[in-house]
């Protein structure tokens, strides 16, 4: 036993002369810091108050503390709601008045249709109104399957997952793929519901000028130039492009298939949030790859709600289906949110039969919203921002006071101008200090099948007449 105890003795201090000189410096020094910590006197905070007590009790009686949330002023428009009674579809009644609606995301009139209330009608007396559960605790329904499948087959992809709220989707769906070190090429349009995705994700977002391929492929060159000088990191790097294929805050499509040829020569991945352009673009409502007709493919990740074509609630992701699963362990809407209410997913049913069974809607869409277009150009102080087919136009001041607020309040005079004589109107709302590239005010008109020719042309006219009254 001692002699073994000698070996070992002899061996530390045959490694002790071996070992370079840096080495036992460095290790010094940690020795001399633990003994330093170990010795050293500790030191406590001495209450010391030259106060008398009557002094510290006036202190306290003065002291005012910080304000929960800022002030807001009573007018806020968020805090003066226009009160809707009845279902928001082709005639609301807003405020007691009767107006046609040129404000909600009804864009195929599905909301008020027979055939769907007939069907969510049949499921609430089946299943009930809610789930009281996430999927993976008893809220999976088998109508969630069937849906779920119906939205497979419409996408041509090979699976889907349904969420339960439509902001969610695309706000876990992002950092369900894309983690810290991770890099995301995001357009400066995007909506708030990426922007929260991305929050989420703590990845490295790098954005570049709304629909600019130019300004994309700049950021691309760049990144390539950084992987470059460290090909180790740059293995381990999950790249990604995330995209709206309509854009919400701008009625612009994307130039869907250049980016696709900047993916595979840069090799990245393709997010495209699709919820203004699913049952809205394409000869059969697939969305702005049907539009473009791109190989659904080519996309990795697909997300939408169906909360503004379908007229329900919630939304979804298709793809493919290792892709998919990855968001049934990973997506926290997914995981964590009571499951979408049978009622509500027999309604979305319903709503793909219909638009499966008459394409011919799409066209009528399409059709309205050129008409809607034409109609509003050369109005005077106002233009027109988006595209001629998209059916959420903007209208936005030709020239802004320079002061945000006040053009708020001229926008809003408008749609309190049409709201009156019944034409219900809607401006564009943004959390303002939220928002990472925050857009100007502008009016939203939307378009569906249901608006006549005679009501557009009257909508027309009335915003030109409010426009010539507010901006005179």
């Amino acid at each position: 036993m001692a002699s073994g105890q000698q070996w070992v003795l002899v061996e530390m201090v045959q490694a002790f002369y071996e070992a370079p000189a840096y080495h036992l410096i460095l290790e010094g020094i940690l020795i001399l810091w633990i003994i330093r910590l170990l010795f050293s006197k500790t030191y406590k905070l001495q209450e010391r108050s030259d106060l008398t007590e009557k002094e510290k009790e006036e202190l306290i009686e003065e002291w005012q503390p910080e304000p929960l949330v800022p002030p807001v002023s009573k007018d806020h428009p968020s805090l003066n709601y226009d009160i809707v009674t009845g279902p928001p579809s082709h005639k609301i009644i807003v405020n007691g008045k009767e107006c046609i609606n040129f404000a909600s995301f009804n864009f195929l009139g599905l909301l008020d249709n027979e055939r769907v209330k007939k069907k969510a009608l049949a499921s609430l007396k089946k299943y009930g109104v809610g789930t009281c559960g996430p999927r993976g605790f008893y809220g999976t329904f088998d109508v969630h399957l069937e849906l779920e499948d119906r939205l497979a087959k419409f996408m041509r992809t090979e699976e889907a997952i349904i969420y339960s709220y439509g902001f969610a989707t695309v706000a876990s769906a992002i950092p369900a793929y894309s983690k810290r070190g991770d890099i995301v090429f995001v357009d400066e349009a995007a909506c708030f519901s990426i922007q929260k995705g991305l929050q989420a994700s703590r990845s490295f977002i790098k954005y570049f000028k709304h629909n600019d391929m130019e300004d994309l492929e700049r950021l691309l060159k760049e990144q390539e130039l950084e992987d470059q000088k460290n090909p180790r990191k740059a293995r381990v790097t999950r790249r990604f492009i995330v995209v709206e294929g309509l854009y919400i805050n701008t009625g612009d499509v994307c130039p869907l298939p250049d980016l696709v040829n900047l993916k595979y020569k840069y090799k990245v991945r393709i997010f495209l949030e699709e919820s203004m352009s699913f049952g809205v673009l394409g000869e059969h409502g697939r969305g702005v790859t049907e539009h473009f007709g791109v190989n659904i493919d080519d996309i990795d990740l697909i997300s939408a709600n169906m909360e503004n074509a379908v007229a329900s609630v919630g939304g979804f992701c298709c793809g493919r289906s290792f892709v998919i699963d990855h968001q049934r362990l990973s997506g926290q809407g997914y995981c964590f949110s009571a499951s979408l209410p049978p009622m509500l997913a027999a309604a979305a049913i319903e709503a793909l039969n219909i638009m499966e069974e008459d394409p011919e809607i799409f066209t009528i869409l399409r059709e309205k919203c050129r008409h809607v277009h034409k109609a509003l150009q050369g109005i005077p102080g106002l233009k027109v921002v988006g595209e001629a087919f998209t059916p959420a136009l903007h209208l936005q001041l030709e020239k802004s006071s320079g002061s945000r607020d006040t053009d708020g309040k001229t926008l809003r005079s408008i749609v309190q101008y049409c709201l009156d004589r019944q034409i219900a109107l809607t401006q564009a709302r943004y959390l303002e200090k939220e928002e990472r590239f925050l857009p100007p005010p502008t009016i939203r008109v939307v378009v569906t099948v249901e608006q006549t020719e005679e009501e557009i042309e009257k909508a027309a006219g009335l915003i030109r007449e409010a426009a010539l009254t507010v901006l005179k």
